[in-house]
């Protein structure tokens, strides 16, 4: 076996591990889902629900620039999203057909294509300044590298920060979506500013945070696990 396929197996045999708030019922909901979802619709179909579902979420935000009840539209894309993108891997292993890699590999793919499909929506819409749109993309994106690489070299693979997994952060950005259509606008220290900038800005620093809390944590446990002799 070559060096470089014996890595990539390596880091496909990962641990899973998934902190968030609403992991363990979460995990119960969509292994009944999986249990009765009918034998012609297998795990791609799902992925596919699941990318198209986010880019239709950015593509609704977009509309939503002169029709905010495409807001209600973000909301279900979103719901789409999460049973498409959460129930995949879970069916795969719940039919044991997994294919590891390729799952790993295509999962990642898509979630980075989404996510910045999503926020091009967002940043097209009104509700949030591009700059900050970039910012919070550019931040995901480092969390996502150092997840990936922690994936490599520690076998655990961490689907949540501080509490807070795909799911959490779906919920919070519907409710966020209802806001809006309200209005874009919040209040803070006497001043006006766009909600979703607020909560970008918000989001930036977690994510900044999370990473910086990973980095040192795994550098440190790294550190422990491969001393100099």
């Amino acid at each position: 076996m070559s060096g470089g396929l014996k890595m990539a197996n390596q880091t496909a045999k990962h641990v899973r591990e998934y902190g968030g708030i609403l992991a363990v019922p979460e995990k119960k909901v969509l292994i009944w889902l999986a249990e009765r979802m009918p034998a012609r619709v297998n795990s791609d179909h799902l992925t596919i629900i699941g990318l198209v579902s986010m880019f239709a979420a950015g593509g609704c935000f977009w509309l939503a620039r002169w029709n905010r009840y495409a807001l209600f539209a973000v909301v279900a894309a979103l719901a789409l999203n999460w049973f498409g993108d959460s129930l995949d891997g879970t069916l795969a292993r719940v039919r044991n057909r997994q294919r590891v890699r390729y799952g790993y590999y295509v999962d990642h793919v898509i979630d980075l294509a989404g996510t910045a499909a999503l926020l091009a929506g967002m940043a097209l819409s009104g509700f949030m300044t591009p700059l900050i749109a970039a910012a919070l993309l550019s931040a995901y994106v480092i969390v996502a590298a150092e997840t990936f690489l922690a994936t490599h070299v520690r076998q655990v693979f961490q689907l949540s920060r501080f509490g807070f997994g795909p799911t959490e952060l779906r919920i919070v950005l519907s409710v966020g979506a209802l806001r809006l259509f309200i209005t874009p606008w919040a209040h803070l220290g006497g001043s006006r500013f766009l909600l979703f900038d607020i909560g970008g800005i918000v989001a930036i620093a977690g994510l900044l945070a999370a990473f910086l809390f990973s980095a040192v944590f795994n550098t440190c446990r790294l550190y422990k696990e491969e001393p100099l002799s």
